[in-house]
C-alpha cells in the first residue's frame, strides 16, 4: 500500500448548495469525489461485475466486508497476496465496514461483551471472536483505504435504557480502535461510526463523545434497520447537519435513489447499498424514467433500449426483449448487464448530484427524480 500520499485524509468542500456538499476526499488510491455511490463488493467482488466492469461504469471507490473476508478467504492470506487490492486487482480505494452489521444481524449465534463479540460463523458454526483491537488487524490485513470502527448496530424499536448503554459501549470500542490503530497508520483512515437508535438526545451524545477521538470521518449507522422511511428521514436530517463540516459524512447501508439523494439534501458525502446488484439481479432496474420490472410480458417484443439515457454497455447494445428473455431463461448474463446498468444509473445520479451542486440547482434534481421515482416503492 501507498503510504506517502501528500495531504493523505484531507477532505475538501468545493461547492454547496444548501446543506447538500460537493467534496474530494484523498485516500492512498486515489481522491475520491463526493458525493459518492461504493457498490458493495462484500467478498472482494461486486455481484456478477468485472473490475473493469465497475471502472467503465464511473465507480471510484467499492466497499468489502471485513466478516465475510475474515472468514474467507481470510485475512492473513490477503495479507500475504498484498492486500486486497492486488489480490483482486481493483486499483481504486477500497473501504471496510468493521463486522458491527454482522453483530446486528447475527444476533442469534453471537455473544456480546465489554471485550467484543463471540460469534459462529454462518458457513460452518465455528467459533469466533471480534474485538476492536482484532477488527483493525484485519482490515489492516486487507489493506483498505478507509477502515470502519467496530460498533454495535441496534434494531429498531430497543428501547432507550439498552439504546443508551449500546452507544457508549460503541463510544469505548471506538476509542480502543483509535488506540490500535493510530492516524493514518499505513496510509489507512479510520472513520466513526454514530449510533443511538431513534432517540435524537442518544444521538447528540454519541456523536459528542466521537467528535473528541481524531477520526478521518463520520458515519452514521443504525438506519434503515426496520422503521419507516419518515422516521430514517427525520433522524438523518436532525443529526447530519451536527456532524463535523471539515470530514466527510458517510451514511451506512441506506441507498435507493431518493434516499440517496434526501442523504446528500441534509449533508451526506457517501453511500453504500447492495440494492442495485440485489434488485438487478431480481430483474428490477432503474432508469431515468423510473423502474422497470424486465420479467413482465410487457417487454417480450420490445425492441428499444432500456434506458436511452444511460450510456451503459447494457443500453447501449441490447434491447428490453433481449434482457426480458435473459432473464427468464434464467442466464447468467442477465446478472451482468442488469448488475451494469443498475451501478451505471446509481454512479450517474451522484454524478449529477456533484454538478447539480456546484451549479446551485440541487433542488431541481431532487425534485425531478422525486416525480419519477415518487410513484411508490423507490
Amino acid at each position: 500500500m501507498t503510504t506517502s500520499v501528500q495531504n493523505l485524509g484531507q477532505f475538501t468542500i468545493k461547492a454547496t448548495d444548501g446543506q447538500a456538499r460537493r467534496g474530494s476526499l484523498v485516500t492512498s488510491h486515489g481522491v475520491i469525489e463526493t458525493p459518492i455511490f461504493m457498490p458493495v463488493g462484500t467478498q472482494g467482488s461486486v455481484k456478477a461485475l468485472a473490475p473493469d466492469d465497475l471502472e467503465n461504469a464511473g465507480s471510484q471507490i467499492i466497499l468489502g466486508n471485513t466478516y465475510h473476508l475474515y472468514l474467507r478467504p481470510g485475512d492473513e492470506l490477503l495479507a500475504r497476496m498484498g492486500g486486497l487490492h492486488r489480490f483482486a486487482n481493483w486499483k481504486k480505494p477500497i473501504l471496510t465496514d468493521s463486522g458491527g452489521f454482522q453483530v446486528f444481524s447475527l444476533k442469534e449465534i453471537r455473544k456480546l461483551s465489554e471485550d467484543g463479540v463471540e460469534f459462529r460463523s454462518h458457513i460452518d458454526g465455528s467459533k469466533h471472536f471480534f474485538s476492536p483491537e482484532k477488527v483493525m488487524s484485519i482490515q489492516n490485513n486487507i489493506g483498505s483505504d478507509i477502515m470502519m470502527v467496530l460498533d454495535e448496530c441496534v434494531a429498531y424499536g430497543a428501547d432507550y435504557d439498552y439504546t443508551a448503554k449500546s452507544l457508549e459501549l460503541t463510544t469505548r470500542w471506538a476509542k480502543r480502535c483509535r488506540a490500535a490503530h493510530p492516524k493514518h497508520k499505513n496510509g489507512q483512515l479510520l472513520f466513526g461510526i454514530v449510533q443511538g437508535g431513534f432517540f435524537k438526545d442518544l444521538r447528540e451524545r454519541s456523536l459528542e463523545q466521537l467528535a473528541g477521538i481524531d477520526f478521518d470521518g463520520f458515519a452514521i449507522g443504525g438506519l434503515s434497520v426496520g422503521e419507516s422511511i419518515p422516521e430514517m428521514y427525520d433522524m438523518l436530517q436532525h443529526i447530519t447537519p451536527m456532524l463535523p463540516q471539515a470530514t466527510p459524512r458517510y451514511l451506512m447501508g441506506v441507498g435507493t435513489p431518493l434516499d440517496i439523494l434526501e442523504g446528500i439534501e441534509a449533508g451526506v458525502d457517501m453511500f453504500d447499498c447492495v440494492l442495485p446488484t440485489r434488485n438487478a439481479r431480481n430483474g428490477t432496474l432503474y432508469t431515468s424514467r423510473g423502474k422497470v420490472n424486465i420479467r413482465r410480458s410487457e417487454y417480450r417484443e420490445d425492441a428499444s433500449p432500456l434506458d436511452p439515457d444511460c450510456p451503459c454497455y447494457t443500453c447501449r447494445t441490447f434491447s428490453k426483449a433481449y434482457l426480458r428473455h435473459l432473464y427468464v431463461a434464467q442466464e447468467l448474463l442477465s446478472y451482468r448487464l442488469n448488475s451494469l446498468h443498475n451501478i451505471t444509473f446509481f454512479l450517474t445520479l451522484v454524478r449529477q448530484a456533484r454538478e447539480a451542486i456546484e451549479q446551485g440547482r440541487f433542488a431541481q434534481l431532487k425534485a425531478r427524480y422525486t416525480e419519477i421515482f415518487a410513484g411508490g416503492a423507490n
